[in-house]
């Protein structure tokens, strides 16, 4: 394997027998007729990806989608069914809470025990031991039974070990979530010195803006298989489409081969896709993709291209029960230039058609930076604002008024309209993220997102 690649997995499978008594199992090995007591369980099926030394890879996906899995057998804590992973470096992993820790030893024995565990000898960690305690700061419990410990704690140590023995490529499953916020920054702090040395970071978690703000690259495990792989804006667009869409989504996309897709490129199977048509060439597909596109009948034809502030990058999905096909973007007086000043007063004005007739309707609107990090959002479920049923042939307009207080820069506005689900939250009737381009103008050039107005005053003090 190059020393360009940290990790390959090829063909990767793991399949688990599943018996419904213990009795089952002796009965089944000791059959004179080979006769077979279980039902299998496929937890992965047929993985393929490399990570590139240097890269963070978020991945993300529903609980029981293989993800632990995934990283154990990378890790060798789990053997596979079948396929190969190869690892080039060495691995600290913090996967479970606790793993690899003995309750009844003390913190400080447990430290030289998960080392040991990494392969780290007693004299490196001599070297680091100081750097380690001050970086897990769990005071004097280091000499106490990490029984005694708290969750936070249990976290706290672990890491502390696993980032403080220089390891080429660092494996963490979701366990920060549990670590207070102060643990949770000063943790992404490490994970930001690592990247800048070269390091590679395995990286799994429910939160999809840490997985933008953090990650090089997402992959989206969906039932043991990966559905999605590329750029993390890509990913999540994907993933959230899974979750939010209609319930046939995931299977179509995942049993074709599509990857992620929007407007203009795609990525498939690690290979860009352009052009306007879906990836693939299954009538399923095709058919699935125009979908909200076909639903701008004559009546509703979509008008957003046209808008100046128009994104052609947009990336939309949804049923197309209902259409957004016109908005506007503009000041108090009415102005639409595509130029905006902090803090100034603005609306978004979205104009729905209903194809269908629909109830238990959601209006939402979110802005984010270019590189996918969420500024703001609100729809009218989360704001208690009743919202009346509609009949098809009607249109609407849906306005959000709010003020601009953001650093200058460049800024995406998203629409949507959903439906409340009560088994699977919403479902989106149509959803178009990305839609609007703001250029946001301002005096200073102070960072982050919001703008607070801040002043500052420096004043002699008299003696």
């Amino acid at each position: 394997m190059s020393s360009e690649t940290a990790i390959t997995v090829t063909n990767l499978g793991k399949r688990y027998r599943i018996y419904a008594r213990p009795l089952d199992r002796a009965r089944e090995l000791y059959s004179i007729r080979r006769r077979r007591y279980h039902s299998e369980f496929v937890a992965l099926a047929d993985i393929n990806f490399q990570v590139k030394t240097g890269e963070t890879v978020g991945i993300i996906g529903p609980n029981g989608c293989g993800k632990t899995t995934l990283l154990e057998i990378i890790c060798g804590t789990l053997a596979q069914s079948s396929g190969d992973v190869d690892v080039n470096g060495t691995v600290a992993a913090l996967l479970e809470l606790g793993a690899g820790f003995n309750p009844a030893f003390s913190g400080r024995e447990n430290v030289y025990l998960n080392a040991a565990l990494l392969g780290i000898s007693r004299a490196q960690v001599n070297a680091r031991f100081a750097e380690i305690v001050e970086f897990a700061n769990i005071g004097e419990f280091i000499e106490h039974p990490v029984s005694t410990y708290s969750s936070g704690m249990y976290v706290r140590l672990a890491f502390a070990t696993a980032v403080n023995t220089d390891p080429d490529i660092l494996i963490v499953d979701e366990a920060l979530a549990v670590g207070d916020i102060r643990f949770q920054r000063k943790c992404f702090r490490k994970f930001q010195e690592m990247q800048q040395a070269g390091k590679t970071i395995l990286f799994v978690s429910h939160a999809i803006d840490l997985i933008q703000s953090h990650c090089s690259r997402a992959i989206y495990l969906r039932e043991g298989k990966i559905a999605a792989n590329g750029a993390p804006k890509e990913v999540i667009q994907a993933y959230l489409e899974d979750l939010f869409g209609e319930s046939s989504s995931a299977e179509e996309r995942i049993g074709s081969g599509l990857k992620a897709f929007d407007g203009s490129s795609s990525v498939v199977a690690g290979t860009e896709h352009t052009g306007v048509s879906p990836p693939g060439d299954s009538a399923a597909e095709a058919s699935r993709y125009n979908r909200v596109e076909a639903a701008n009948t004559p009546r509703f034809p979509d008008i957003c291209p046209q808008q100046r502030t128009y994104n052609p990058n947009e990336y939309r999905w949804g049923t197309g029960q209902a259409v957004i096909f016109d908005y506007a973007l503009h000041r108090e007086n009415g102005n639409q230039e595509g130029l905006f000043r902090s803090g100034e007063n603005l609306a978004v004005e979205m104009r729905v058609g209903f194809n269908e007739p629909l109830k238990d309707l959601i209006y939402g609107f979110t802005v984010k930076t270019v590189d996918g990090r969420t500024v703001y959002g609100c729809n009218t479920r989360a704001r208690n604002v009743a919202t009346i049923d509609r009949v098809a042939g009607e249109t609407i307009e849906v306005t959000f008024t709010f003020r601009f207080n953001v650093i200058p820069g460049e800024y995406f506005l998203s629409l949507g309209v959903a439906i409340d689900d009560d088994t699977r939250d919403n479902v989106a009737i149509d959803r178009r993220y990305d839609l609007i381009h703001a250029t946001v103008t301002g005096e200073f050039g102070d960072f982050g997102i919001a703008d607070l107005d801040t002043t500052i005053c420096e004043n002699k003090v008299s003696e």
